[in-house]
């Protein structure tokens, strides 16, 4: 489906061409997001629309692949694709899929959202969104990250019962490997490469905010909320830190920049190669310590508050890099003038 896919964008123009932060070589196909959309409607049909919300999910995932697949093609602003990602999340709250009650994180009650859930959920949506989005940076990493995600959330499913929504995971895993492999131009080398495209990264941003509201809310549950930040732990993380740190320099929180996890690291030496099992390990030794704490039933507080300890450890380690590097250019440019009067 892949193979079919990238010959039919070619002809379309639906390719990416490099520019001056894209450093790659050739126009390479934006067709991940497309087979894997296919391939989930295959899925579609053979779970005859029994999961949770399936065929609002499926309708909704199709508005946003098709925009996005716009996005990726013309390069459509910010503004009205927000509003239409947050038309799609709303048309899943009025399904019944919405952030209703954060667990048990006051002292033997559970934390009930009321109204202010339909809001957090629209947070939650955009989130996850440009979560998933930002990561997208260097070959494999979107892939390898929406791996971890769906592996931690496949375990939980299974270890709650909920066997359908355990398949579906592994499943999409399973989906996601053909893409991952041409993505790294493995094995057919770069000939065959192709890009998520932002209809991907959407679509999957989407899906996984979709299963981590079928996991925390309801009868039906099986972790608290708070794991299901553990689940997606680094993606979160790195696109807080880098909105932060973009508004805190005055500029918009939208204005591309090099301050992701993965540009930081290769600015640290490391190869792409090296720079993506970093990141994957460090997401699934997270995705893991998650899923351990609910197991163990650990209070949902403390799991809440050594999340948070973690951001902040992440956060300052960011800044600290971030500053280290900036020193590095400032010391390399200063240096040019006097090497080239020698």
């Amino acid at each position: 489906m892949l193979l079919i896919s990238r010959i039919l964008a070619i002809q379309v123009g639906l390719v990416d061409k490099p520019n001056v932060r894209k450093l790659h070589h050739g126009h390479i196909p934006l067709v991940g997001g497309i087979a894997i959309y296919l391939s989930m409607c295959v899925m579609y049909i053979f779970l005859d629309g029994s999961l949770p919300h399936s065929t609002t999910y499926l309708i909704g995932a199709s508005i946003l692949l098709t925009v996005g697949i716009l996005d990726d093609r013309l390069d459509l602003p910010v503004y009205p694709r927000i509003i239409i990602q947050a038309l799609v999340i709303i048309l899943l709250m009025m399904d019944g899929a919405y952030l209703y009650s954060l667990g048990n994180l006051l002292p033997n009650n559970i934390l009930i959202l009321g109204w202010i859930g339909y809001i957090i959920t629209l947070f939650a949506m955009w989130a996850s969104v440009n979560a998933f989005n930002m990561t997208d940076g260097i070959d494999g990493l979107l892939g390898g990250l929406t791996c971890v995600s769906l592996l931690g959330l496949g375990i939980s499913f299974y270890l709650g019962n909920q066997n359908k929504l355990a398949v579906w995971c592994l499943t999409l895993i399973a989906i996601i490997i053909p893409y991952l492999l041409l993505n790294l131009s493995i094995p057919f080398g770069k000939k065959f490469k192709v890009f998520m495209g932002d209809a991907g990264s959407t679509l999957i941003g989407f899906t996984i905010l979709w299963l981590l509201l079928l996991a925390t809310q309801g009868d039906n549950a099986v972790i608290a909320a708070v794991t299901g930040l553990w689940l997606i732990a680094i993606p979160l993380m790195d696109m807080v830190t880098v909105i932060l740190s973009r508004v805190l320099q005055g500029n918009s929180p939208f204005k591309p920049d090099r301050r992701h996890l993965h540009h930081i690291l290769m600015n640290q030496g490391l190869s792409s190669h090296q720079t993506l099992l970093t990141i994957v390990t460090m997401a699934l030794l997270l995705a893991f310590f998650g899923i351990a704490l609910e197991q163990f039933k650990i209070k949902e507080i403390i799991s809440l508050l050594l999340f948070l300890g973690v951001f902040f450890i992440y956060f300052y380690l960011m800044k600290k890099l971030q500053s280290t590097t900036a020193k590095q250019h400032i010391i390399e440019e200063l240096q040019v003038p006097k090497n080239n009067t020698n």
